[in-house]
């Protein structure tokens, strides 16, 4: 995939579409080492304090995930989801990628922090149905709805294991239903079959997404896990609702230290400001 140009013509298409294909920015070498992070994470071999983490269902079925937990891993590659990933240097050091600061000064500000750094998992032959749904709503807790996240495949996301489906420009309707599941009226007038597309992706690729895009993912049924990772970018002076806290900052004033930088060149493919 040739390079492209990250600049205005791209920014009016992801204000149309709701997402827009950013390319590869870690390297090969760095992705792996991502992939065996997170592994080694989940095997307990890496540990952090406080860090949530969510198993997988045996069913498939949204409703019967279990509670995420504080506790020391239970050392399975079952898990579906694992939180504040800016815990580790590896993965924060990702986040604080230069590309990624100049994406977020341009719809997010200078001073960035981030909602949530998630890893997203379908387990081989696992994996849970996840309904169509918006990335907002009241139940965040938030003063202000985050718009940006980056979502990149760690593993290639197919039609075949799983990958998202996105309902291209729903994001123009707005927040939907402030309890992040639309009805089956709404479902059936904002998710109409002609608007939805399958967003595959190569393993690498990092996609931006607007929070109120509407999507969903199946099970994954092969042999092989699908994996991702998701960051929600948003103006550091959002505040929780009930504490006023603030939330971990990752660009501007206060940012994070201890990252592993990154190599600062973009991998093959990638977008580069052209401004």
């Amino acid at each position: 995939m040739s390079n492209h140009q990250f600049g205005m013509s791209e920014l009016a298409r992801f204000a149309e579409e709701g997402y827009l294909r950013l390319g590869r920015v870690a390297s090969d070498e760095h992705l792996q080492a991502m992939r065996d992070r997170i592994d080694d994470i989940m095997m307990g071999k890496v540990r952090y304090e406080g860090m949530p983490m969510q198993r997988d269902t045996d069913t498939g079925e949204y409703g019967e995930l279990p509670t995420r937990t504080y506790e020391e891993s239970a050392e399975t590659l079952a898990y579906r989801r694992i939180d504040d990933l800016q815990l580790d240097p590896l993965y924060l050091g990702y986040m604080q990628h230069p590309f990624f600061r100049e994406v977020t000064e341009a719809l997010v500000g200078p001073n960035v922090s981030i909602f949530r750094a998630m890893f997203m998992n379908k387990p081989a032959e696992h994996g849970t149905h996840l309904p169509w749904h918006q990335d907002v709503g009241i139940g965040w807790g938030l003063d202000a709805n985050p718009e940006t996240t980056v979502w990149t495949a760690l593993d290639a996301a197919t039609v075949e294991n799983g990958c998202m489906e996105v309902v291209v420009g729903s994001h123009m309707h707005g927040v939907i239903n402030e309890m992040h599941f639309p009805s089956e009226a709404d479902q059936a007038r904002y998710a109409r079959e002609e608007d939805c597309i399958y967003l595959e992706a190569e393993a690498g690729e990092a996609i931006l997404l607007n929070n109120l895009l509407l999507h969903r993912s199946a099970r994954n049924p092969t042999g092989n896990p699908r994996r991702a990772f998701s960051i929600a970018y948003m103006d550091a002076a959002t505040r929780a609702v009930k504490t006023g806290e603030t939330f971990p900052v990752i660009f501007g004033e206060g940012a994070l230290t201890g990252g592993e930088r990154i190599d600062g060149a973009l991998a093959e493919g990638a977008m580069t400001n052209g401004r």
